[in-house]
């Protein structure tokens, strides 16, 4: 008896072992009853049928990532380059996932290269590295449209790695030296432009500002010696004018005379030193003259300008004076 009773035990703890069952979380069963599928667990706790239900299929809710294995893919300008890349997918339907596709994984990894292929065959060898989010978002469509009907999601799609044949790879390094030589290039001949137009501007306006500065200091020239002239013009005529009151003054006549002979004397004298020969006039020692004729003209000149002084009377011209006395 005992020993039935302990297999008795023992089978209870087994049949409960295989119909009681926890589910973790992120995590769903695909139960078959009699080989037929019968429903989807979620996590948690539950009770199956022992010898009539079993879990056929376990899947994961979570986001999968899968390795596309490295493949050579043609360029559109006929170069083989070996790319590989990572898929990110994730079951929304685990009856479809179960038994839509005999290996889910197998099958998109598979779907992948096959687009990746294709994508790449599109775009030339120089384009691709420039391309690659393009590329990822077409074989992600390309995917899209084929795992829905296996209730799978594929996320997204990336290029990890592009190695094209090393001949290729060495042509590119030297196409992008002269790329970066021939921009250095440009750049230096931009700036020694920029330099030599900075010079000339320079020299511009230096020729501006020193042909303003001449200009400037010729006026100011030209300004002072007109003031200059009105200056000794103004002080001649007034002292003209002085000469000529003092003239009709008492003693004014013989200090005329006077200061005449000794201008007389002197330039002569002047004159005698300067030359050994000289032509004279026949009276040039007749002194007294030549005193009374400028002595004549200063008392002239007085008069005219006493005259001159009353309202409404013109004053003939110098010289018509000076001819009149030598008239006389």
């Amino acid at each position: 008896m005992i020993y039935v009773a302990v297999a008795l035990a023992l089978l209870v703890v087994f049949i409960i072992s295989r119909t009681a069952i926890v589910i973790p979380q992120q995590t769903v069963f695909v139960v078959e009853r009699l080989g037929k599928y019968s429903e989807t667990l979620d996590a948690g706790f539950h009770i199956l049928l022992p010898f009539v239900d079993k879990i056929r299929y376990r899947h994961s809710l979570k986001e999968i990532p899968i390795d596309a294995p490295a493949q050579s893919c043609v360029t559109k300008d006929n170069v083989v380059v070996q790319i590989d890349g990572v898929i990110f997918l994730k079951v929304l339907d685990p009856r479809l996932a179960s038994y839509g596709v005999d290996d889910y994984i197998y099958a998109v990894t598979q779907l992948a290269q096959t687009a990746l292929r294709n994508e790449v065959g599109k775009i030339e060898l120089d384009n691709t590295f420039e391309a690659r989010d393009l590329i990822n978002l077409n074989v992600v469509k390309h995917l899209d449209a084929a795992t829905e009907a296996w209730g799978i999601k594929v996320l997204r799609f990336e290029i990890q790695n592009i190695h094209p044949p090393k001949e290729i790879l060495s042509a590119m390094e030297e196409q992008a030296k002269a790329e970066r030589t021939k921009r250095a290039a440009i750049l230096k001949s931009e700036g020694e432009r920029d330099a030599a137009i900075n010079q000339a501007e320079g020299y511009k306006q230096k020729i501006i500002k020193d042909s303003e500065a001449t200009q400037t200091r010729e006026i100011n020239e030209a300004n002072g010696q007109a003031e200059a002239i009105l200056t000794i013009a103004k002080a001649t005529a007034d002292g003209l004018r002085e000469v000529g009151a003092a003239a009709t003054g008492i003693g004014g006549a013989e200090a005329i005379r006077l200061k005449i002979a000794e201008q007389y004397l002197e330039s002569f004298g002047k004159l005698a030193k300067s030359t050994n020969t000289m032509i004279l006039p026949a009276n040039v020692s007749d002194l007294g003259s030549m005193v009374a004729l400028a002595t004549g003209i200063v008392n002239d000149v007085g008069s005219k300008s006493r005259r001159s002084a009353e309202p409404g009377h013109n004053i003939p011209p110098l010289i018509n004076n000076y001819r009149y006395e030598e008239d006389k």
